[in-house]
């Protein structure tokens, strides 16, 4: 089994809604979902509704021996109480040819909530095997990413986080802007202010490449102080 901890929006918000109709599946109940009347939008969300609409924070990742996730629960229970809320402003964006909703402007706030998020828990952290680590690899990594996935067990992380709630799979560049078009048209009630940024989710993997499933949420300790616009 693997863990991570995502910002995920609650369920019964209507971000929450439209994003699980748009991937297809509510990550909460593990519940197929309506997606809008757009053709091919099924075989583009593959990737996404496996993963649940979510944005990464701490990166999925196995438990060391040494620990249990009763304890885990409780260090991510402790790092929210001692968070301060926040909003953002999203925009649909192209990102290597796959849609996500990422910041309008660089909030510092969500970047300092993933790098508390990445070394508060990393104690909990399984280093990967040689396999996962080749894997990474693949990717064309930076000397900074490099060095993040040796420490860190994961490239994306710090200087190269980039917060995003992934929409799509990679996209033929002639579908793009359609995609595009529909994505911001369906999460269009949800772009027009900034939105709350209040909590963590924890999610789970059984087994490698199932569906990641949204076990408990963990609301932070006060409301949203601070707007990017």
């Amino acid at each position: 089994m693997r863990h991570a901890i995502y910002f995920a929006p609650p369920p019964g918000t209507i971000f929450h809604d439209l994003g699980s109709r748009w991937i297809g599946r509510d990550a909460f109940t593990g519940e197929a979902c309506e997606q809008p009347d757009l053709a091919g939008i099924g075989v583009v969300t593959g990737d996404p509704r496996r993963y649940g609409f979510h944005a990464t924070l701490k990166p999925p990742f196995a438990l060391r021996e040494t620990v249990n996730a009763e304890a885990l629960l409780r260090a991510v229970a402790a790092l929210a109480a001692g968070q301060q809320g926040f909003a953002v402003a999203l925009k649909v964006a192209v990102l290597d040819q796959f849609l996500a909703l990422v910041p309008r402007e660089p909030s510092e706030a969500l970047e300092r909530l993933a790098e508390r998020t990445v070394r508060e828990l990393d104690g909990f952290r399984q280093p990967p095997s040689e396999d996962e680590l080749a894997r990474r690899r693949t990717s064309d990594l930076t000397p900074s990413q490099e060095r993040h996935l040796a420490e860190w067990g994961y490239p994306y992380v710090f200087g190269d986080f980039r917060f995003h709630m992934t929409l799509t799979e990679r996209l033929p560049p002639a579908y793009i802007e359609r995609f595009k078009a529909a994505a911001e048209a369906h999460f269009a009630p949800v772009l027009a202010a900034p939105l709350a940024i209040d909590g963590l989710t924890h999610f789970t993997e059984a087994a490698r490449g199932a569906p990641f499933i949204a076990t408990r949420q963990f609301p932070f300790s006060s409301q949203v102080a601070e707007v990017a616009a």
